[in-house]
């Protein structure tokens, strides 16, 4: 990346946040977006130092139009609480929809070099920055696993976003209706009870797969009932949660809403 690239990438990095309310001011709003475009594509990435929070000192490589929370350390927080309080040392972490690795460096560190970090992300090219941001930070003992997380093994359509509206693709998902997706893959999916038959099993799960966690433990049963990791869903939708939790109370399951959306499973 040139200099100036890189300083005005920095500088959007820092004043995208303020310069948001602007662009629906009339005229001036356009000259905005019109401006930020020609200085900085949207396709630009940038390494960044993560300020505070668990992941504190970790190096990541952020879009600067949406990397801002991620350099204050500030996303879900609930989540990077629950994570913090229930690590241990040595412990198997699975990162179901680890996106570009917020969680898994997080995790990564706090487990230590003893423990193991799979990352799953169905998505090629994120999968890609997922493992570049594991390798910056010499997270040998995680591992990124290029595949979707579903009911069953096998392939699987897979709709990935606009990179306009979400740059970091963080919203792609498995999809059984492809209708209205702008653009649509065929990726190799998982369950978690294959995966572990010749991996280890986990002892924490957090799982971000919007809104296809119902099919994910529909394919964990085994692991469910015989590891009983420790589960943090989060939930798209009330009838998702309603059916996750029922099925982790029937698995010997405590459920606590951490927030509106996250729901952690303590096994009993």
């Amino acid at each position: 990346m040139a200099k100036l690239e890189r300083s005005m990438a920095n500088l959007l990095l820092r004043y995208a946040s303020p310069l948001t309310g602007l662009r629906g001011v009339p005229l001036l709003g356009g000259l905005l977006s019109w401006t930020s475009r020609r200085l900085v594509p949207s396709d630009t990435l940038i390494w960044i130092q993560i300020k505070q929070g668990p992941a504190q000192g970790l190096w990541i490589r952020v879009n600067p139009r949406t990397g801002q929370s991620v350099q204050q350390g500030l996303g879900e927080p609930a989540v990077q609480q629950a994570m913090q309080q229930h690590r241990r040392s040595g412990m198997v972490f699975y990162d179901l929809g680890a996106n570009i690795g917020f969680f898994s460096l997080i995790a990564a560190h706090l487990v230590g070099p003893s423990g193991q970090i799979f990352s799953f992300e169905a998505d090629p090219g994120i999968a890609v920055r997922l493992r570049d941001n594991l390798a910056c930070n010499s997270f040998t003992h995680a591992t990124v696993v290029q595949k979707a997380v579903w009911s069953e093994s096998g392939p699987v359509s897979f709709e990935r976003v606009d990179i306009a509206k979400s740059p970091d693709r963080g919203l792609g998902r498995v999809s059984v209706d492809n209708s209205g997706a702008t653009e649509t893959i065929l990726v190799e999916a998982v369950s978690l009870d294959q995966f572990t038959l010749s991996h280890p099993a986990p002892d924490f799960v957090k799982c971000d797969v919007e809104g296809s966690e119902v099919a994910v433990f529909e394919g964990a049963e085994r692991l469910l009932r015989e590891k009983r990791p420790i589960l943090l869903v989060e939930m798209h939708g009330p009838e998702n949660h309603s059916l996750l939790t029922q099925e982790f109370l029937e698995f010997g399951y405590n459920c606590v809403n951490l927030d509106d959306t996250h729901v952690l499973a303590l096994p009993t």
